[in-house]
């Protein structure tokens, strides 16, 4: 017998009759392979994109005919299909998302229609482009699936939208009845009824492959080249042979993760398709290491079909397109020619850029003073690592009132003078602490502030609450010396109306936001100064772009504050050749000279202006022989070039770990590139939910069990309730609470408050059986 029904447990297929079944399936299936390239459904007569663009988005429609004309030139020179790899640089802000839209339909092979994978890092920014596809692009359900990996998530953004998702049950039955999916996807659209689609019997599978444009976080799509064992990699695969790829802000990755992207662009130069990266701070050796991955995969294709070895290469942004001929694709020379046209793309951005009104500016938060103070103390006691915390909060608080004041409005309404700011921590147990310091702290007689902790550890729910409210409030698109539409928050306007009314020597109110990574990339905020706690020269750039970040302008005062030194470079100020920009940061790859900050950027340039010119250009310096000759950087941007230069363009590198090892040794016939250089490897995570006990009347943290009932677990795992003082409750930015929002939805869909609980009151964190931990609704889970 070869499998066993599930419903009955009893013996089910014989063996011989599974087998011969087998084969018949696959034979059938290898004849439609080639068909299916052409099979699936394409996007058509999308009027949105057919129009022009508004002025100030002219470059969009630029693009297009810069792609257009090339493609003309080359149906002259040659009539096979060629190869094209494309990298968008434009802005934040310039509409780089809906332009990518317009230049695939200018690349289809009728130039008329969309059939394409964006793939995307988070599901925040999966949602949030899904929206504007359906908005902005107008593409239907018939058109668009939407696929993030939760279905919780998925509807809790339906929510916020008045259009919450229906639940819909598991199939069952036997394993080649499963899902190759594992989690739910949104897409509408009667599905053919013949070819490819009658083998594959899951609805969910034939939605994947056949939605014209699939907007995806990019794991769904990575299987296809890291599935070790088993079958999850024949969806991707499948999917990418009928579409062309982009994947948008793919710098928000780093190391292993890189190599394994690399790998999946090199499957689809394989299989003949079209690909863009798409970021404004796309560093030199990252464009050029995933074009050599996209170059290889052509060559393989082009040694199976009526293909030319010819390759168009385009660079974008919002200043001019490039369209450039890559004719030497079989030899060294083409990755020679395309870093000199990387390279000379990079240099008329910078001049443009330079000549934009700086935004950002930046000075550096001493440190000095705390160290002074500190001097001759043991470093290991605890109270003197306290009291060093403390002084390290103090300093962060009086940048954010230095930062208030040069950089606030006045409220119309109360005449108080209000800002919204954001501190930038490394982790998450300093981001809880800092919290509560600045809820707690004794600020002066005619300043208030309102305060809230953002990161991940923090109960599904209540971080989708939160994350509704910040979306409303920052999405800051006022013209200069016009009052921002948060004002008429509700939240934020009987925040105003409390303190004017009941006190009356207030002048300042500050919003703070107190945030890990999670605030970087996939939120559209728009604070009026940031304080940064600096991991890397990337992590600087990424969240400078949520301080003014839709407001024209220039600033006269410097708008962002980086701290002298990290609080773990702090704290561990007297070890030697201690690593401290790591985990989040780069330093793992390679040591730092020093860990002042000041002494690792260019200050008296980013007091001019901050921005990404340092990250997407290459010093004359920085050749391949010196960072090989490296053992030190000296600087933050020099040190990401050297792990970028590592990770992706090292073409003598041969190991198995290595992106250039897996494309021109044989280490791909094995698996060891994906245990080696996984992607998405952390640390494992523990997944409980906050769960509504009815006999008790009490929610309790739990585990779910095969069966998905719900085990108390919160003893076991060391979990403390707390609650916060008066003060510091009074402080609160947003007030959470779990079983009220649990009651709410409850009621909507007429179920209970525990099946409610149970769905979105997931949290995940690393558990450490030795540790305790803390939570409350507002401030999420800590370790203490």
């Amino acid at each position: 017998f070869a499998n066993t029904d599930r419903a009955t447990r009893q013996l089910k297929q014989k063996l011989d009759e599974h087998l011969v079944g087998v084969s018949k399936n696959a034979l059938t299936t290898a004849h439609l392979l080639p068909a299916f390239e052409q099979e699936p459904p394409v996007a058509q007569d999308i009027q949105s994109l057919r129009k022009r663009s508004p002025s100030n988005f002219k470059w969009q429609d630029t693009a297009v005919e810069k792609i257009n004309v090339w493609q003309q030139q080359i149906s002259q020179e040659t009539k096979h299909k060629v190869g094209f790899f494309s990298v968008n640089m434009a802005s934040t802000g310039c509409g780089k998302t809906f332009a990518n839209a317009k230049i695939m339909r200018a690349l289809s092979s009728d130039k008329q229609s969309l059939r394409f994978v964006l793939a995307l890092g988070l599901r925040t920014l999966t949602l949030q482009t899904g929206d504007e596809y359906r908005d902005r692009v107008g593409l239907d359900n018939s058109e668009l699936a939407v696929l993030i990996g939760s279905r919780a998530v998925m509807e809790l953004h339906q929510q916020a939208k008045s259009d919450l998702a229906k639940m819909s049950d598991e199939n069952t039955g036997s394993a080649s009845q499963e899902s190759l999916l594992d989690e739910d996807i949104d897409f509408d659209c009667a599905l053919p009824e013949q070819k490819l689609s009658t083998v594959l019997t899951c609805e969910r599978d034939k939605q994947f492959l056949y939605a014209p444009v699939l907007a995806c976080t990019i794991d769904h799509l990575m299987a296809a080249t890291e599935t070790k064992r088993g079958g999850r990699y024949i969806l991707p695969t499948l999917r990418l042979m009928s579409s062309d790829l982009v994947i948008d802000e793919i710098d928000d990755f780093t190391g292993d993760d890189l190599i394994a992207i690399g790998r999946l662009i090199h499957l689809a130069g394989m299989l003949g398709r079209k690909v863009m990266i798409s970021s404004a701070t796309i560093p030199p050796y990252m464009a050029e290491g995933y074009f050599k991955a996209y170059r290889d995969g052509w060559q393989l294709y082009c040694k199976t079909r009526d293909a030319s070895n010819i390759i168009g290469c385009a660079w974008i942004d919002e200043f001019s397109t490039k369209v450039h001929t890559n004719k030497q694709s079989e030899t060294p020379d083409s990755i020679k020619q395309y870093r000199q046209d990387h390279a000379h793309f990079i240099e008329k951005r910078i001049k443009k850029l330079n000549k934009q009104p700086a935004k950002r500016k930046v000075d550096i938060t001493s440190c000095q003073s705390i160290i002074d103070n500190h001097q001759g103390k043991s470093h290991q006691q605890a109270d003197v690592i306290e009291s060093k915390q403390q002084a390290y909060f103090d300093c962060i608080a009086q940048s954010a009132l230095n930062k208030h004041q040069q950089h606030h409005f006045t409220d119309p309404a109360t005449k108080l003078k209000v800002s919204f700011g954001v501190v930038r921590v490394a982790n998450i147990s300093p981001c809880v602490e800092l919290t509560k310091f600045l809820l707690e702290k004794n600020w002066p007689d005619n300043t208030e502030v309102r305060v809230m902790a953002y990161h991940s550890q923090q109960v599904l729910l209540m971080r989708s609450v939160q994350e509704q409210h910040l979306d409303a409030v920052l999405k800051r698109k006022e013209k200069a010396n016009e009052a921002p539409r948060s004002l008429s928050n509700t939240v934020i306007r009987q925040h105003l109306s409390t303190v004017h009314k009941q006190s009356p020597n207030v002048e300042h109110v500050l919003f703070i936001l107190v945030a890990t990574p999670v605030e970087e990339v996939g939120r559209d905020h728009d604070f009026d100064w940031a304080v940064i706690e600096p991991s890397s020269y990337r992590s600087i750039i990424q969240l400078a772009g949520r301080v003014k970040r839709h407001r024209e302008g220039e600033v006269a005062q410097p708008n962002i504050s980086l701290l002298q030194y990290n609080w773990k470079g702090l704290k561990e100020l007297h070890r030697e050749n201690n690593k401290v920009f790591n985990r989040p940061g780069f330093e793992e790859l390679m040591p730092l000279a020093t860990h002042d900050v000041s002494q690792l950027i260019n200050s008296d340039e980013m007091a001019q202006r901050l921005d990404a010119i340092a990250r997407i250009s290459l010093p004359s310096y920085l050749t391949t022989q010196y960072i090989k000759s490296l053992k030190q950087a000296t600087s933050l941007a020099e040190l990401e070039h050297a792990a970028t230069w590592q990770w992706l363009a090292n073409y003598k590198c041969t190991d198995p770990s290595s992106l250039n090892g897996y494309l021109n040794q044989h280490w791909f016939l094995t698996a060891l590139p994906q245990t080696l250089a996984p992607f998405r490897q952390s640390e494992p995570t523990l997944k409980v939910y906050l769960t509504f006990d009815e006999d008790h009347q009490e929610y309790k943290f739990c585990e779910k069990d095969e069966q998905g009932y719900a085990i108390d677990r919160e003893a076991i795992l060391n979990i403390q309730r707390y609650q916060l003082n008066g003060l510091a409750d009074s402080r609160l930015w947003l007030k959470r609470d779990f079983d009220q929002s649990c009651t709410q939805l409850a009621d909507s869909q007429e179920i209970s408050k525990r099946i409610i609980s149970l769905r979105y009151g997931e949290l995940n964190f690393r558990h450490d059986e030795s540790k305790k931990y803390a939570y409350n609704d507002q401030l999420g889970l800590v370790k203490i």
